[in-house]
């Protein structure tokens, strides 16, 4: 059986070694420099610019934020576009605040909190965004992740992650042989590849969390992206 027919269950190095705050906060910077090389965030900001409302501000959650770089990408996107978001960025990792911070600056609406987003409850917010996160939960923990997202945002949410694929991984074996980057982002890249997602794996994802499928579009996106996420014109089932 090819090695890409079902998800790995590997466990990336970032989640399973404890590390110290310099660190956590260099593979973080390596990781958002990888992120620009690979157009990482231009499926959240296309999915963006089709569902957020021009007539109000809104609030946004990116949630699994890690320093924050995706909402940064977002908030140059928004003063450009005129747009007004307010955002928060939570991770469970105690460090990612911290890093994210360092990152930020103090003039973009940006707050960065530590929990598990699950576990917050139903906060009043517009929009719930995650990238590349989704690949660090199980299948048992994805539907529950799916389901919280479409009670909780009032205009839509969208998940951008990778696509399981040969490509990416041996592209990324290469990489990590060539590049200057931090030995975790070396290991950890190929097994977040190996832990990602084909078509199927979102069908069925969509339907074990009970969403209406009408509801949902999936797009795929180069270089070897997935998004998923309300489909504009509709709203997420709670609503």
């Amino acid at each position: 059986m090819s090695r890409f027919a079902a998800r790995a269950t590997t466990s990336e190095r970032m989640d399973a070694e404890p590390v110290g705050f310099d660190e956590f906060a260099h593979c973080l910077r390596d990781l958002e420099r990888l992120n620009d090389w690979s157009l990482a965030g231009r499926p959240t900001l296309a999915w963006l610019r089709r569902i957020v409302p021009a007539d109000r501000p809104v609030s946004l959650v990116d949630v699994g934020t890690g320093a924050g770089d995706m909402l940064r990408r977002i908030d140059r996107w928004a003063r450009r576009a005129g747009q007004r978001i307010a955002m928060t960025g939570i991770d469970r990792n105690p460090l990612a605040a911290r890093a994210a911070a360092q990152c930020t600056p103090a003039d973009m609406p940006i707050r960065f909190e530590t929990g598990d987003a699950l576990a917050l409850g139903a906060r009043s917010v517009d929009l719930i965004v995650s990238s590349l996160f989704a690949h660090h939960l199980t299948d048992e923990e994805l539907p529950a992740f799916l389901g919280w997202m479409d009670r909780t945002a009032r205009i839509g949410w969208f998940i951008n992650d990778l696509h399981r694929h040969f490509v990416p991984y041996w592209f990324l074996r290469g990489l990590g042989r060539i590049a200057p980057l931090d030995p975790m982002v070396v290991h950890d890249g190929p097994v977040s590849v190996s832990r990602a997602f084909v078509r199927a794996d979102w069908d069925r994802l969509i339907a074990q969390a009970g969403l209406d499928p009408e509801s949902v579009e999936i797009r795929w996106y180069a270089p070897f992206r997935w998004g998923v996420g309300t489909r504009p014109g509709r709203t997420p089932s709670h609503a």
